[in-house]
């Protein structure tokens, strides 16, 4: 054991940090469709990215719950009020229609505002529709 006092104080601040939180969530998706032939991405109604603060072509991390698989891509918009959560490209490959899953953004967030920094949640139910939010 050291006998110097490194243990009582807190690290110091590196300035201008960076810190890496989620962002956007939107939790337990029903994939609706899936095109293998399409260029890539997923397809979600823009009135869910626009709940979570998701923008086209962001990158995004999904899991899937039916199958445990985890991915990356990026969001592209589908037909506002569709409840569309459609799989293209390789994704298609990941999963199928009823499937539930994850998707998530990630923001680098200043770690002044880490401690205070909530992100845009929602939660959907049959059909897609939003069931519950937190952050928004």
């Amino acid at each position: 054991m050291c006998s110097d006092d490194a243990g009582r104080h807190p690290a110091p601040r590196i300035p201008d940090m960076q810190i890496h939180l989620l962002k956007s969530k939107i939790h337990r998706a029903r994939v609706t469709a899936g095109d293998v032939n399409y260029e890539g991405s997923l397809g979600i109604d823009q009135d869910l990215m626009d709940q979570v603060g998701l923008l086209p072509y962001e990158r995004i991390l999904c899991s899937n719950m039916a199958n445990g698989k985890r991915f990356e891509t990026y969001a592209i918009p589908a037909q506002r009020g569709s409840r569309a959560i459609v799989l293209n490209g390789a994704a298609a490959l990941l999963g199928k229609k009823g499937d539930k899953l994850t998707i998530m953004s990630y923001a680098g967030v200043p770690d002044t505002k880490a401690k205070k920094w909530k992100p845009r949640v929602i939660v959907l139910g049959p059909g897609n529709k939003i069931v519950n939010t937190r952050g928004i």
